[in-house]
């Protein structure tokens, strides 16, 4: 049993030497004991509900799927030497819902040079959207799209005086490029601009600038426990700005972080309302979630993973029998608004977005996410 998975979920990464040569290997790479691991396990719970489900009728073409999961400690050096590890010694077909943007980025080579397809990153990062990638195939919207959606909200409610904290790395980079546009297009800028060190946070000049401005509100763009630090530290000058930050941090995992910072944060969606059974998607999911363990609660970041593991299957099953690399590939070419559940997904030679719907929600006193 794999030693990062939650307990009481049973393992989906096994050691390859263990496996059937039918088995059909999936490869992951992601941070299931560092900063973002609660949004990893639950991302990856949320892929292996439907994947379970299609192993339980039997797999594809009779050939069940297996996650072989690598933890990376959200280091991209290590995402880097996970994603050749899981390529050239466990021959995986395919790479699946790989975690954070300069780790993507880190990967990225090794797909053209290996010829795989990355499919579902969890990531939403423009540099894995634009220019296309042939081996790259996207289930969310990109960062630039919720940070701008994020700031025309925050510009509808009358919040003028808005700051941006961005963490020092491609991420926090490419998100706030979403920010500004915003701004742009509402003829505003932000009241600052401050940026922090991804590897040793620290946030003394940005309370300062909180102090010293008052901001109405601020977009936190950052990951995990950096933003629920950042947010005490903001907190801690007595500041009652509205925060807000972006579906990376989707999970219950950083509700439960936020602790008493959680109610009223805003979170940007890329996936419906998890609680919503007007989704075809969220039901489907809360109707296998109750019978793998009981009780139909489902995340933001569980949907994630759940929406990227339907296409990664419908793509399975398109390349037919004994898939290849390329086969798979050329397959999930093919999806032309594929419906995974009231969202279509859609690819071509010219676009692997996928999928660019963004939403809004908010923490609420109950410690769960509201829209």
């Amino acid at each position: 049993m794999n030693r990062f998975w939650p307990k009481g979920l049973a393992a989906i990464a096994l050691i390859a030497s263990t496996l059937s040569h039918a088995d059909v290997l999936i490869g992951q790479t992601a941070d299931f004991s560092g900063p973002v691991a609660s949004g990893v396990k639950e991302t990856a719970a949320g892929a292996k509900l439907w994947i379970d489900h299609v192993n339980a009728g039997g797999g594809i073409n009779g050939e069940p799927i297996t996650l072989v999961s690598m933890d990376d400690k959200f280091e991209p050096a290590n995402a880097a030497a996970n994603a050749r590890t899981l390529i050239v010694d466990k021959k995986v077909l395919a790479l699946f819902l790989t975690r954070g943007t300069p780790h993507n980025q880190a990967i990225l080579p090794l797909l053209s040079e290996f010829g795989v397809p990355l499919i579902a990153p969890s990531t939403g990062a423009m540099a894995l959207h634009k220019p296309v990638n042939p081996w790259v195939f996207n289930v969310r919207a990109s960062y630039q799209h919720e940070a701008n959606r994020a700031i025309r909200h925050l510009s509808l409610v009358g919040l003028a005086h808005i700051g941006i904290v961005q963490v020092n790395d491609s991420f926090g980079s490419d998100a706030v490029k979403g920010a500004l546009d915003a701004f742009a297009q509402v003829n505003g800028a932000p009241l600052f601009t401050e940026s922090y060190d991804r590897e040793k946070p620290d946030f003394t000049r940005i309370q300062h600038a909180v102090t010293t401005l008052n901001p109405q509100a601020i977009l936190f763009l950052g990951s995990g426990s950096a933003v629920v630090n950042g947010v005490k530290a903001i907190r801690a000058t007595g500041s009652h700005a509205q925060i807000v930050t972006l579906s990376n941090n989707a999970s219950d995992g950083f509700i439960k972080a936020l602790g008493d910072n959680a109610t009223g944060t805003i979170v940007t969606q890329v996936f419906p309302y998890e609680r919503s059974l007007a989704s075809p998607m969220v039901k489907e999911a809360r109707q296998l979630q109750k019978a793998a363990t009981g009780d139909d609660k489902v995340t933001p970041a569980m949907l994630e993973g759940f929406a990227g593991a339907k296409v990664l299957v419908e793509g399975l099953r398109r390349a037919g029998k004994n898939p290849t690399r390329e086969k798979l590939r050329a397959a999930l070419e093919t999806l032309h608004h594929y419906d995974i559940g009231g969202l279509e997904v859609s690819f071509s030679p010219t676009s692997h977005t996928g999928l660019d719907y963004t939403d809004l929600s908010i923490i609420g006193s109950d410690g769960k996410f509201t829209r």
